[in-house]
């Protein structure tokens, strides 16, 4: 079990840092990041217009990672109870090779094809 939480923290700590170079952790929400709105300068129109175009194409790469850090940390509270590992679906282990591969897995691999 200790080695999967520890791949579990490592991940965390990986999302957490690629979430920081463009968004500031909300203080009210847990797990909650805000992408930084660009600062338009005197730079014309041109470049306003530029910043706020990679603005916009941060905000879903920012909900993704939001997405996977819940997993994550809901993977740390099921270690915490008790019931990591079992499959939410079927109640089923599952299997080692997932959990690897995919530590936050909720599901195993026959529930997820289905």
């Amino acid at each position: 079990m200790e080695e999967f939480k520890k791949l579990l923290i490592e991940k965390k700590q990986r999302i957490e840092q690629e979430l920081s170079q463009f968004a500031n952790k909300d203080p009210k929400l847990k797990n909650d990041w805000d992408s930084r709105y660009p600062r338009v300068q005197e730079g014309g129109l041109e470049e306003a217009a530029s910043e706020v175009e990679q603005y916009s194409e941060t905000l879903p790469v920012e909900h993704s990672l939001e997405l996977q850090l819940q997993d994550v940390n809901a993977a740390l509270e099921r270690i915490e109870q008790g019931t990591y590992g079992k499959c939410e679906n079927c109640k089923k282990e599952i299997s080692k090779e997932r959990l690897q591969a995919l530590p936050e897995a909720k599901l195993c691999s026959e529930c997820t094809n289905k």
